[in-house]
């Protein structure tokens, strides 16, 4: 029998990215895992109101999102625990400048250049609307026919009651396929 468990927050794992946007021609950074897809044009990043990247992100209407392997955990994680108004995170990642203007870190096995369409608020939230203007993906993250691989990317998840990372794994299933095979 299920339990009622109150008013939770349970859409978890979550995948682990790092936020970037520039600050005076020097990137920053930040680790975040509340991101969503809301559309097949559009992504969200939802940020603690108190944020130090929040006003950079505003003022330049640009971010990029990295998604997180476990090689770049450390540094990740590291992103997170400090705050970009009281340390300098500008080399924490090599990185170069993206055709959007925008950091993208040079080990970050994908990273999205986005520019923000939207800021929905909610009580502590900036949640950031935006669009993708484009994608960077290391090459053996690739297919044969030139689509992501995330097996062999193996981005990092976060479950956020437990404050864990997991790691992503194998497949259990091709989608809208069980219905198919239960018919063979």
């Amino acid at each position: 029998m299920k339990k009622n468990v109150g008013s939770q927050l349970a859409l978890y794992p979550m995948p682990v990215t790092v936020i970037g946007a520039i600050n005076e021609k020097k990137p920053t950074w930040t680790l975040v895992a509340h991101v969503g897809i809301i559309g097949h044009d559009r992504v969200l990043v939802s940020l603690a109101s108190a944020h130090f990247i929040n006003g950079l992100i505003k003022k330049n209407k640009k971010l990029s999102i990295s998604l997180v392997n476990e090689t770049m955990l450390p540094e990740a994680d590291y992103a997170g625990s400090v705050s970009g108004a009281k340390e300098d995170k500008s080399t924490l990642f090599e990185y170069e400048i993206g055709e959007n203007g925008t950091p993208i870190i040079a080990n970050a096995p994908l990273t999205m250049e986005c520019s923000v369409a939207d800021v929905y608020e909610t009580k502590g939230f900036e949640s950031f609307i935006c669009t993708i203007d484009s994608t960077y993906v290391e090459e053996e993250y690739l297919n044969e026919a030139g689509k992501i691989n995330y097996h062999t990317m193996k981005p990092v998840l976060f479950e956020f009651p437990t404050y864990e990372y997991l790691k992503t794994g194998d497949a259990a299933g091709k989608c809208l396929s069980f219905k198919k095979e239960e018919q063979k």
